[in-house]
């Protein structure tokens, strides 16, 4: 009489057979080239890269902080005038 599989069996021969389906699959994955890959001499330097960026963050920091002098520096003005012009228009009443 054949033997009769369980279904805990069942499940350790299904197990068996994904753990060794999946290191199969490993092995093929491993083995694959990497397709196109740039060679060192011809990459960029990372540090220049850097180096390129920071330069051009420093320059943006420049004219912001160059444009906020500016800015402030019109507005201090025109509080000047407007103080000014209370001041005659204040004696001018009196």
């Amino acid at each position: 009489m054949p033997c009769a599989r369980t279904p805990r069996s069942m499940y350790s021969w299904i197990f068996r057979v994904l753990t060794v389906g999946l290191l199969f699959l490993n092995l093929v994955l491993a083995n694959e080239p990497s397709g196109t890959t740039i060679p060192p001499e011809s990459r960029p330097c990372v540090d220049c890269h850097a180096f390129e960026f920071m330069q051009r963050a420093l320059q943006d920091l420049k004219k912001t902080a160059y444009n906020l002098d500016s800015r402030t520096e019109t507005l201090l003005l025109k509080v000047e005038r407007k103080s000014l012009c209370d001041c005659i228009t204040a004696e001018g009443l009196s």
